[in-house]
């Protein structure tokens, strides 16, 4: 069994232990919060004491925690994330019609980061101490120190409302119309990837600069190796090992960033279903956003480990 594989399958391993405390942690934290399911499933109905301890008794509200616990896993199980007390519906059905637009949202503005970073990055690094450098450096600490919602409001005004580019919100279907989906998708996938863009250029910069001082650097250019082919073929894919593991993390911003840039343009996705869901007080749609948002982070996080273990030189060649 090579050491990559064994790797994998630890990371895997540890994954069912720390869902569990996911779903703990989510589930302690709505138990005890001060929102009554059986109070918000009544809510304008002005319902009886009886009612409201029957409403508790028929859905285990009465039960020990352990048991609610257990009984709560179960139901993640079978797909079964509770009744939304707004709605009358099912909440996984939610769920499931809201997370593809944040997915597309996540994945466009990571591609955008990514795209923006390496270029900004490694010509920052080819560069360095030079003019190229110092305004990479100031384009990157200004992203770095601005704020996703605050660029969303700029971008809203002046791309949006006084230039007329796009649309100040709302979202179109790819299916009904590519093109207007693009325009809608554009400032918040830029308003959400440009922080995480600057932090990653940053990064990237100086793996890249570390990686061009090493000596077989300097041997394969004196050997006669075009600069473009010793950074493209050499430098790229050694320095860009540690940053790929940060990368991981910025997902997980990406992912919290939508909640906000959801809600500034209007955008049916989990993070607007979830803000609607507090201000309603509808716990089970919460706590439903809540974790199919951490567990995907986690996968994220286990792809981009995976990711890692392949491109990491020092592990390709164990065995």
């Amino acid at each position: 069994m090579t050491a990559i594989l064994r790797i994998l399958l630890r990371r895997i391993a540890l994954l069912v232990p720390l869902l569990l405390g996911i779903v703990l942690f989510v589930f302690l934290v709505m138990r005890f919060s001060d929102v009554d399911p059986a109070s918000a499933f009544f809510q304008g109905a002005n319902p009886t004491p009886e009612q409201l301890h029957q409403f508790r008794e028929e859905n285990g509200l009465l039960d020990p925690l352990p048991v609610r616990y257990v009984d709560f896993v179960g139901d993640l199980l079978h797909g079964d994330m509770g009744i939304s007390v707004l709605t009358r519906s099912e909440v996984v059905d939610q769920v499931t019609t809201a997370l593809p637009l944040t997915m597309q949202l996540t994945f466009l503005g990571l591609g955008i980061a990514v795209v923006v970073s390496l270029l900004l990055g490694v010509t920052a690094a080819i560069y360095r101490d030079r003019l190229p450098d110092q305004i990479v450096r100031v384009v990157s600490l200004t992203g770095v120190a601005a704020p996703g919602f605050w660029l969303a409001l700029l971008m809203i005004q002046y791309l949006a409302v006084d230039l007329g580019w796009f649309p100040t919100g709302g979202y179109i279907n790819p299916n009904d119309s590519f093109t207007g989906w693009l325009k809608t998708m554009t400032l918040p996938a830029l308003a959400l990837s440009l922080p995480v863009a600057a932090q990653m250029t940053r990064i990237i910069r100086t793996a890249v600069v570390e990686e061009l001082d090493k000596d077989y650097v300097r041997t394969a250019v004196g050997s006669g190796l075009p600069p473009v082919v010793v950074v493209g073929r050499n430098v790229l894919r050694n320095a860009l090992i540690n940053p790929l593991t940060v990368l991981g993390l910025r997902v997980g911003y990406l992912l919290g960033g939508a909640v906000v840039i959801e809600t500034i343009f209007s955008l049916p996705g989990m993070g607007k279903l979830m803000i609607d869901a507090v201000k309603n007080g509808d716990p089970a749609v919460v706590q439903g956003v809540v974790i199919t948002t951490a567990v995907g982070f986690v996968v994220v996080n286990l792809v981009i480990d995976i990711l890692y273990l392949l491109v990491n030189p020092r592990l390709r060649g164990t065995s």
